[in-house]
């Protein structure tokens, strides 16, 4: 029997990894089964988050270099949406005992940002103390993929924005580090999402059933 308490999970992975479609499968299944959950994802998820994501996107099309904006100022524009995502939905949805489901949110900011780009991790940290309340991921599910079949994916896509522009040794240094940071705490769980069967989302599932019970 499903025991009412709030739930945390995020999914995190590189582009290609699948962790979009694993969270909306997720999603589609506990909805179907009547429990109180909700879908989001960073940065973004309110109307506020959802705005400034725009601008963060946008800025990755400007041609000239000179005009982008610089990794801090990049770094602050997602911890401000994050602050407005956790103030607003992550917090109120947790504290009126649901379960929330986010596609990406703090070790995409640690893989990408700090690992990736440079950014001093003390910096995120410290405004992470200030921000993040009781927001703290029950589950985090990584999912990691080989990059010649992450490509493949992000080639099928109608759309595409910045997070699919990197290089393949970007990539690879990001999912390295995504697995560096999973392989600390138990409530994480790496599974391979490479080959396009059900197996993955079945194991999701069950992980978060037995959580529930």
């Amino acid at each position: 029997m499903y025991k009412k308490k709030s739930l945390f999970i995020t999914f995190e992975g590189i582009e290609g990894s699948g962790k979009s479609y694993q969270c909306q499968k997720l999603y589609k299944k506990l909805k179907k089964k009547k429990f109180p959950v909700i879908l989001t994802r960073e940065p973004g998820g309110t109307l506020g988050a959802e705005k400034i994501r725009d601008i963060i996107l946008q800025d990755y099309f400007y041609k000239n270099k000179k005009n982008q904006f610089g990794k801090y100022t990049d770094t602050l524009l997602y911890l401000a949406a994050r602050n407005e995502h956790v103030e607003n939905k992550i917090n109120p949805s947790l504290s009126k005992k649901k379960i929330v489901l986010c596609d990406r949110f703090i070790d995409s900011t640690f893989a990408y940002q700090v690992y990736g780009k440079g950014v001093k991790k003390e910096f995120v940290d410290y405004i992470h103390k200030h921000i993040l309340g009781k927001a703290k991921p029950n589950i985090t599910f990584l999912l990691k993929v080989k990059l010649s079949k992450a490509i493949k994916r992000i080639k099928k896509r109608k759309k595409r924005n910045r997070y699919d522009k990197f290089s393949k040794a970007f990539y690879q240094k990001v999912q390295n580090y995504f697995i560096r940071i999973a392989k600390t705490k138990k409530k994480y769980v790496i599974l391979d999402n490479t080959k396009d069967t059900d197996e993955t989302e079945k194991i999701i599932y069950n992980k978060v059933i037995k959580y529930l019970k």
